[in-house]
């Protein structure tokens, strides 16, 4: 009888179909297999195949972009739609040089900083080295003789060179790969020419669009071990190298995100005058800190390489719809942590013609404006003609609890422990591919399983959600604001639906918060309108509120969106200008909706400890559990935001 079932991988089950098979043959139908030394001859032959179908079952997957897990695979075949992986990407600081003199300056026109070591950056009692990837000219003399530099940004790795010759590139397959790994590819720099010569400067790039056969151009593929391969023009795209030309390539390589953090600066460089002539300052170089050392980043995961790669392969290097838009600018980009892109026909009201784009960098909140026009620049080369680009500052929504965990004390210890663990376990749950992103999603019933599974001794818990909002405040300014939350907020008839934390305006010198009254019938009930006022209100010794101002503002709860009309802040409760605006949402799970970045914010996330006294046995009838441990999972009437 032939073999019927060909999916088996179960090593029993592929026992079980060898005996059936052979008990087809006549010579075997009544044969003991399990009392002879045929049941050895069985097991080997199950074996052999089931290693042999588990190799080609992680064969077959390792050939397939979507289920392969070795990242030398995943690259290969990333490589074959032409794809090439971010590298590692060195921390970048800002300095700027103090005036450097020379003992004697004359007949010098301007010096030069040299490439390498420029200085020496320390953070949490370690050092980390700052080079540059090329050579940086004083820009003129100041009326004292000493030369000027401008600010200078240093990356945070070493510097280092490699040289290779080019031997009859027409027959053989000569290739050039850098012996390093964790190199950051946007610090490498390429010259080639004759023996003996500086050479000319090879420029990178990432397709080969636009080239000729005198392109003076290479490209980059990672190969094994996270190092680069440079590949170079054929003579019908890129200019071909010649037998005998030297490459003469430098890189920095990098810790990436380990190198964050430095402010702290050292001089360790060298100079060198017009002629190339090394020479020393008469004085030590003072070194001043524009920004600390930052965005280093590590090198492209396995999951992004997958999610990316195919997008944009799809893309083709034109950005038409919004997937094309988030693929390229991964690329140009490498600091993108998220995008959002959205076609104007989407926003409101719409404006056709018009690509906005939101961007969350990996390290920080905000894309500086010289960054945001880099990115503008390089994305005309693949958008279509008409279509104008606009990038925006992050727009964040945060999700706080409020949690309630119940837990049985004769099972719990510490229960001081125990709240510490619930916290690490939703600081690991925050960093869940399905947090801390555009179009990411919190999801209630997780949340509430997460708790209840950390210790045994958790008997339940109730927990709220709430969303947040934070509105930057232009001080002693009239200004309007406009918060949109993305999330349909809940509507209690009694108000104190929107909270704040406290401000203060002009014409008042107390603390006021922002609250909201719903809109209502003659008869009390909700009008239907789904629609509410804003006021200002203060509250006195006694705690009564004191209405301030009684309709500054209007709330959608249908919409999530918040609108204050022209106000003037004069400071805020919390630091650098902030109010904190919250609401409770309609529904628990949470999306970050269009350009709105969804972050789980544990720091303000606050739970509460408490007995279960039912499930420890100290209360059978549940009369005091009712009386004193008794927790609303509705939110409460207070006006502050806490």
């Amino acid at each position: 009888m032939p073999f019927t079932q060909f999916t088996n991988l179960d090593f029993d089950q592929i026992k079980v179909q060898i005996k059936d098979h052979l008990r087809s043959n006549s010579n075997f139908t009544d044969f003991d297999f399990e009392g002879s030394n045929f049941s050895v001859l069985i097991d080997t032959l199950a074996y052999n195949t089931y290693i042999n179908a588990f190799n080609a079952n992680l064969v077959v997957n390792e050939s397939f972009l979507d289920s392969a897990t070795v990242r030398e695979n995943v690259v290969s075949l990333a490589r074959n739609i032409g794809y090439v992986p971010r590298s590692k990407t060195a921390a970048v600081a800002r300095i700027k040089i103090e005036p450097v003199e020379l003992a004697d300056p004359t007949n010098i026109p301007y010096i030069r900083l040299r490439p390498g070591l420029v200085c020496v950056g320390t953070t949490n009692n370690t050092t980390y080295r700052f080079s540059l990837p090329e050579e940086i000219t004083s820009i003129r003399k100041d009326a004292s003789g000493k030369y000027v530099f401008d600010e200078i940004d240093v990356y945070e790795g070493t510097f280092l060179s490699s040289r290779f010759g080019v031997s009859s590139p027409q027959t053989t397959q000569q290739r050039f790969i850098l012996d390093n790994p964790n190199i950051d590819t946007t610090t490498i720099r390429v010259k080639i020419g004759a023996p003996g010569e500086v050479g000319r400067t090879y420029n990178a790039v990432d397709n080969i669009l636009s080239l000729n056969k005198n392109s003076e151009i290479f490209l980059l593929q990672e190969v094994q071990d996270e190092k680069y391969e440079l590949l170079f023009g054929d003579g019908l795209f890129g200019k071909q190298l010649t037998d005998g030309d030297i490459i003469r390539v430098s890189y920095i390589i990098t810790d990436g995100q380990g190198g964050n953090g430095p402010a702290n600066f050292s001089f360790q460089g060298t100079f060198m005058d017009h002629n190339g002539v090394l020479i020393t300052p008469n004085d030590s170089v003072v070194l001043t800190t524009v920004n600390s050392a930052s965005n280093g980043g590590e090198a492209e995961s396995v999951s992004s390489i997958k999610y990316f790669a195919p997008r944009l392969y799809s893309a083709q290097y034109r950005a038409v719809t919004s997937r094309d838009y988030e693929a390229i600018i991964g690329t140009i980009y490498p600091k993108t942590e998220s995008v959002a892109v959205i076609g104007g026909e989407e926003l409101d009201p719409p404006q056709f013609g018009k690509v906005q784009i939101s961007i969350k960098p990996k390290n920080g909140t905000y894309v500086s404006d010289f960054d945001k026009q880099q990115i503008k620049n390089k994305l005309k080369n693949y958008a279509i003609a008409g279509i104008n680009s606009e990038i925006i500052d992050l727009k964040v929504i945060y999700v706080e609890l409020h949690s309630t965990v119940y837990y049985d004390s004769s099972k719990v210890a510490d229960q001081l422990n125990l709240k510490s663990l619930i916290t690490d376990s939703l600081i690991k749950y925050s960093n869940n591919v399905e947090m801390n992103k555009f179009g990411g999603r919190f999801k209630y019933s997780k949340i509430n399983q997460l708790i209840d599974r950390v210790h045994e001794g958790i008997t339940s818990n109730i927990t709220k959600v709430i969303i947040r909002r934070d509105l930057k405040a232009s001080l002693d300014t009239f200004a309007q604001y406009e918060l949109c939350f993305g999330n349909r907020f809940h509507i209690n008839p009694e108000g104190f639906n929107i909270k704040s934390t406290g401000f203060t305006i002009s014409g008042s010198s107390k603390t006021v918060y922002i609250t909201d009254v719903p809109n209502k019938k003659a008869d009390g009930s909700l009008d239907g309108t789904n629609m509410g006022t804003l006021s200002v209100v203060s509250t006195n010794e006694r705690n009564e509120q004191n209405v301030i101002q009684k309709e500054v503002g209007t709330v959608d709860y249908k919409k999530g969106e918040i609108i204050l009309n022209t106000i003037n802040i004069t400071s805020t409760v919390v630091a650098n200008n902030i109010v904190e605006i919250q609401a409770f949402p309609e529904s628990n799970d949470i999306i970050g909706f269009k350009d709105l970045y969804l972050s789980f914010d544990v720091s303000n996330t606050t739970i509460n400890m408490v007995r279960d006294v039912i499930a420890s046995g100290e209360d059978v009838s549940g009369v005091v559990f009712a009386r004193d441990y008794y927790t609303s999972s509705y939110s409460n009437g207070v006006l502050e935001r806490i």
